[in-house]
């Protein structure tokens, strides 16, 4: 269970970013952007993801850019998600909610769709919908990880929320409660029926803990609907707390939030380099232990029980933190460099 549970709350993670993506270009807006100056940096920040994810975090991950493989993994979905929500700027905010929420609703019916049953345009419906692999050019393979729908949606909901940044402290609050503690009353009364909202019913378990993971373990390529309500779900309602709380104690996490896509980059690197002094350490050079780390044949004693990964993340994350801090003090040094803007 600590296991699982461990995996889960990381789930918060991508959903959260994405919707927060949506909010912020809202924001973006109130602090002087015209829509047409939003839609084109929204249109190049969306095109520097994708590259990014296909260049820098495939390099991060694998330490090798000879392969002729790659994976369209969170940062080519909340670029395209970015190129999306440019495309319908202009948009009523109203309508550009009722898109995000018709994605986000209606993408389950399409479950049973398989690229397969779709000839020639399947790779399409891949990108779109099902999480598989493509070859978009002959011999260079592509893994739809993070297939479109409806993480497109995801964010341009967030656009629509972030109007109730625009209210009162008090009453935003007020909904913020009220909108998170819907969304998970949301999630349970719909997971319960086991009709729809996810492609993996739950199933009662030889014991209660069990039949609880059951219950909360939902799809999430792509999220489902009932994977969307938990996570956003907790998403809002930690907002709603983060908001109430002292702005001084939550200074280091600030210091991280500051710098979302820096952090994520580095993020991955430096886990990987720690992986292989981990690996090292113990193995000494194998074939494993640089270039296909993480991604062939691994011995079976490789990785730690739960406290030694515990005590890793802690000290990575306070690395990380000092990373950031440096950075983004270099930012505000340098306000001039414009590429600044891109990281």
């Amino acid at each position: 269970m600590p296991l699982f549970l461990t995996r889960w709350i990381t789930h918060i993670c991508a959903p959260t970013f994405i919707f927060l993506a949506g909010i912020g270009a809202y924001l973006s807006l109130k602090r002087g952007k015209t829509k047409q100056q939003l839609c084109q940096f929204l249109l190049l920040r969306g095109c520097w993801f994708i590259l990014l994810d296909l260049t820098v975090i495939r390099l991060s991950w694998r330490f090798n850019l000879s392969s002729m493989f790659s994976a369209a993994g969170v940062l080519w979905v909340i670029g395209c998600s970015m190129i999306f929500l440019a495309a319908i700027i202009y948009l009523p905010t109203r309508i550009i909610a009722a898109i995000g929420i018709l994605l986000i609703v209606g993408h389950n019916l399409f479950d049973n769709v398989q690229a397969e049953q779709l000839g020639n345009i399947g790779w399409l419906w891949a990108i779109l919908h099902q999480r598989t692999m493509i070859e978009p050019i002959s011999g260079f393979r592509l893994f739809i990880l993070y297939p479109l729908i409806p993480w497109i949606g995801v964010m341009a909901l967030g656009y629509a929320f972030g109007t109730l940044f625009e209210m009162e402290k008090y009453r935003r609050l007020q909904l913020l409660r009220k909108i998170g503690l819907s969304m998970l009353v949301a999630f349970i009364i719909i997971r319960a029926t086991n009709i729809y909202g996810d492609p993996n019913p739950w199933s009662i378990q030889s014991n209660f803990p069990d039949t609880l993971l059951s219950f909360i373990d939902c799809h999430k390529y792509p999220p489902s609907l009932l994977y969307l309500l938990i996570t956003l779900g907790l998403a809002i309602l930690l907002l709603y707390f983060l908001e109430k709380s002292n702005i001084r104690y939550l200074k280091p996490l600030i210091i991280l939030g500051q710098q979302p896509l820096f952090f994520y980059v580095i993020h991955v690197y430096l886990i990987h380099l720690t992986a292989i002094l981990f690996a090292l350490s113990r193995y000494g050079i194998t074939p494993f232990t640089f270039s296909q780390l993480g991604i062939s044949w691994k011995p079976k004693s490789f990785g730690y029980d739960l406290p030694i990964v515990y005590l890793i993340w802690l000290l990575i994350t306070f690395l990380l933190y000092i990373i950031c801090d440096w950075f983004a003090k270099y930012k505000k040094k340098h306000k001039s460099k414009w590429w600044l803007n891109y990281l």
